[in-house]
């Protein structure tokens, strides 16, 4: 069976928990970033200096090639002007500037036929002064925004920006390079846009302000070197150098030792990517979505707007159960699988490590109504619990012979607004999927699973690290949720009348929009409190677990 696909849900309902009035700190009025040069719907350039922080790879070749000679001989402390050396210097540095001077003369093309508008409804960038390109994407299909500063664009106060939609395999739009100041706007300006926000007509000219956030959690570095040494690749690594030991030993061969020095450097590799992206990880709410800021050399920060995020999954590799560790990865529509590349893993990683207390806190805001009374009690079951803990159905006792260790823990339940499957014994897993979110689904069995009673479960929603399935349910509980979930999932989209998340819960407001005290939320964990702006009540809002 096939169900509709998706529609982007609004994410701004007050989170779960009770308000503490009395302790409701009132955020900050936006700070005010510099108006944009120019009217809306003028076409923009980029920086001057963005084909040279793009290029300089190509300049730093040029250099090497045609000054190698002399660059060897000043290090060995040889004459320049000896063996004929001296009269081959005009023919290089004609060479050379030449080259030189057509790669700067394809610098500055690049950037003047590079410009950008949005207007419309749009977002649109031309490129190229031979082969011409435009690409646009539809600001109300923006499924995420990334401002992104490699090194040398650091160093000069630069930043590209990326705007993700949602029928794009890549980056639909890529900006490179703006002033951050610049970078930031446009991004406020275009999140406004995707939100259904009004323009002041009293002020049109006005640029929209950025909108303010309020922090939820940061992941301390300890913490992070830590989770990569506890890893799954540490683990292999260790038994692969034990495995080596004891056949070394017994076959007095030691051959078996150069066997781990490719893994060994395979996995200093790993171990340096995923602490240069996930250093000083920090996480954020604010009315335009969740933001997240992390990076070591590259830095790179990401907003994910209300409702964006399709799927998520929270795992436990084994070792991690000793300090309570905890990922949070998800499926964005745009980012594409995460195992492509080490960017797309960072930008699906919600959370890289940390506490329970850290996971409930995301999790209320990618899921701010969980459909049930609760909370607590049935997610800390879907990431713990055994058995019929916190309402999961599970694999049938006649099944066990399939899963000795994880019939109990395999199962699922639904609350009014989400799936939860879980799985794993030793690798824990909980995958939480917004009923809106299901495209279709489809029904496994095997012979085996015949045999025994019991059928998978498969849903599909967009492409990334989550993929959302059901082993091992009852034919009849499956059959079920089958026919269930399709029912969920059609009631959902039906409550969602438009692309513009703001619009879906209340009348469009216009901007600059008035500064409202915050809320506190607790968990029933009470290990952690987040806050998020208020927003006016809409019609979903008023039916009662149904927040939007």
């Amino acid at each position: 069976m096939t169900v509709d696909g998706p529609v982007p849900e609004p994410g701004t309902a007050p989170l779960p928990g009770k308000p503490d009035a009395g302790s409701a700190p009132v955020v900050p009025a936006p700070a005010k970033l510099p108006a944009p040069e120019t009217h809306d719907g003028e076409w923009l350039r980029v920086h001057p200096a963005s084909p040279f922080v793009r290029g300089w790879v190509a300049l730093a070749a040029i250099g090497f090639f045609f000054g190698r000679d002399f660059f060897e001989r000043m290090l060995q402390g040889r004459p320049i002007l000896e063996d004929g050396f001296a009269g081959r210097i005009p023919w290089l540095l004609a060479g050379g500037g030449t080259v030189l001077l057509v790669a700067v003369l394809g610098f500055i093309l690049t950037w003047y036929f590079t410009r950008y508008q949005v207007a419309g409804g749009y977002v649109r960038v031309n490129t190229g002064f031979i082969f011409r390109q435009q690409r646009q994407a539809r600001l109300d299909r923006v499924q995420a925004i990334d401002i992104v500063q490699p090194l040398l664009a650091r160093i000069f106060g630069l930043a590209e920006l990326k705007f993700e939609v949602a029928d794009a395999g890549e980056s639909a739009v890529r900006l490179a390079y703006l002033r951050m100041d610049d970078a930031r706007q446009l991004r406020a300006t275009i999140l406004a846009r995707a939100a259904g926000v009004v323009r002041d007509p009293e002020r049109p000219e006005e640029a929209a302000p950025e909108a303010p956030e309020f922090p939820v959690l940061s992941v301390p570095p300890s913490r992070l070197v830590g989770s990569l040494l506890l890893s799954e690749q540490s683990f292999f690594v260790v038994l692969g150098g034990i495995a080596s030991a004891i056949l070394s030993a017994v076959t007095e061969n030691r051959g078996f030792y150069f066997y781990l020095i490719p893994a060994a450097l395979g996995l200093a590799a790993s171990y340096w990517g995923s602490f240069n992206k996930g250093y000083n990880f920090t996480a954020a709410i604010s009315p335009d979505g969740i933001r997240l800021r992390y990076g070591l050399l590259d830095t790179q920060a990401q907003t994910l707007p209300p409702g964006r995020i399709q799927a998520l999954r929270v795992a436990q590799p084994p070792l991690w159960r000793i300090f309570g560790w905890y990922r949070i990865q998800v499926n964005v529509a745009g980012y594409g699988a995460a195992g492509s590349n080490g960017e797309t893993a960072s930008r699906t990683t919600l959370l890289p490590v940390g506490k329970l207390s850290d996971v409930m806190s995301m999790l209320s805001l990618v899921l701010p109504d969980p459909g049930t009374a609760e909370p607590g009690r049935v997610f800390t079951a879907g990431l713990a619990g055994l058995d019929s803990d916190g309402g999961f159905v599970t694999t049938p006792r006649r099944a066990r012979l399939l899963a000795p260790l994880g019939w109990r823990r395999n199962g699922y339940t639904a609350t009014s607004t989400a799936l939860l499957i879980r799985s794993g014994r030793w690798w824990r897993q909980l995958v939480v999927l917004p009923h809106q979110r299901t495209q279709s689904m489809a029904l496994h069995q095997g012979p085996l699973a015949r045999r025994f009673g019991v059928a998978d479960l498969v849903l599909h929603t967009t492409a990334g690290p989550v993929s959302p399935r059901l082993i091992q349910a009852g034919v009849d509980e499956a059959r079920t949720l089958f026919d269930e979930q399709a029912a969920r999932a059609r009631l959902a989209r039906k409550r969602q009348t438009s692309e513009q998340w703001l619009a879906q819960v209340a009348p469009a407001p216009v901007v600059p929009a008035p500064v409202v005290p915050v809320p506190v939320a607790g968990h029933e964990t009470g290990a952690s409190t987040v806050a998020e702006p208020e927003m006016p009540a809409g019609p979903q809002q008023q039916e009662g677990q149904q927040h939007g």
